[in-house]
Order: C-alpha cells, then sequence, then structure tokens
C-alpha cells in the first residue's frame, strides 16, 4: 500500500524496518531475536524518530512501533493511516510459517493478542483508518488519497 501510494502521487517511498536493517547489519527478525524486544524497541524507535526527522514522503512502520510514547507523539502530528486488518486476512498475508518472532507459535493467536494490545494505540494516532481486508494496494491508496483530501478540505474551510 505505501509504494503504491507513493507511485500514484509522486512521493519518495521508505519503510523504517528496511531502514534500521543496513544500519544494524542484519535483518529486524535477527536483531529481535538475538538482542531481546527490550534493544529491538529501542532501534525501532530510534529509526522512527530518524525516518519522520528526514523523509519527506510516504513512510511505512512496523506494527510495533506505537508501543514506544515518543513514537507516537512523532506519529500525532502528522497524517497518520492504521491500515485495519481482520485476523483471517492477516494470517493469509503473513503466513503461518512467518519469520517474524513476535508470531512464533499460534500466528492466529499471536495476530489477535498483538491486535488487542495495539488497537487503542494505533486509535491513538492515526486520524484515518482504513480497512484493507480482501482488498488491493492500489484501491487502498486510492481510498487513503481521497480520505486525507477529504480531511485536509475540512481542516481548511474551518
Amino acid at each position: 500500500v505505501g509504494h503504491a501510494l507513493a507511485k500514484a502521487n509522486g512521493l519518495d517511498f521508505d519503510d523504517t524496518d528496511q531502514l534500521i536493517e543496513p544500519r544494524e547489519g542484519r535483518s529486524t527478525s535477527d536483531i529481535f531475536v538475538q538482542d531481546g524486544e527490550k534493544r529491538f524497541r529501542e532501534i525501532e524507535r530510534e529509526g522512527v524518530v530518524n525516518a519522520v526527522i528526514d523523509h519527506d514522503g510516504v513512510l511505512v512502520l512496523g506494527g510495533g512501533s506505537v508501543l514506544d510514547p515518543q513514537s507516537r507523539a512523532l506519529l500525532a502530528e502528522l497524517p497518520t493511516v492504521w491500515l485495519r486488518v481482520d485476523t483471517d486476512t492477516a494470517v493469509r498475508r503473513v503466513g503461518l510459517n512467518a519469520p517474524r518472532p513476535v508470531l512464533l507459535g499460534n500466528v492466529r493467536g499471536q495476530l489477535k493478542s498483538l491486535t488487542a494490545q495495539r488497537e487503542p494505540l494505533y486509535t491513538e494516532v492515526s486520524n484515518l483508518e482504513i480497512d484493507t481486508s480482501e482488498r488491493s494496494p492500489e484501491e487502498i491508496a486510492g481510498q487513503i488519497v481521497a480520505d486525507l483530501e477529504l480531511a485536509d478540505a475540512g481542516r481548511q474551510s474551518s
């Protein structure tokens, strides 16, 4: 969705995980497993802060980025979109053998648990919530553009 949104609007695209990996010299999964979640979240926070300061365009963050209060404060000042997905679609997208440490074991159960934990935080930081279940990235990107334009028009007329 981030790629489609950036491409459709002539914007740069970045993903905080993809920015972290070359800097750390290993995958985000390896950082998580080798150094633990606490250290990974510290590295992730630094990556989010740097990306928000340095990047002008579409920026994709890892789902756990909202766990950090500093990251949430930054996001609250920016147009932030929560791409909501139902559990069945999420399981199909990541697969049952996903190389994601937070999903080890029962993928479906872990996704439900993470969603329940993070949902209030996503709600806190997002100005726009889009259901992405069973939709193409291009369709979702189109809705984001339309909804953000409506939101901007509403703010300008106030």
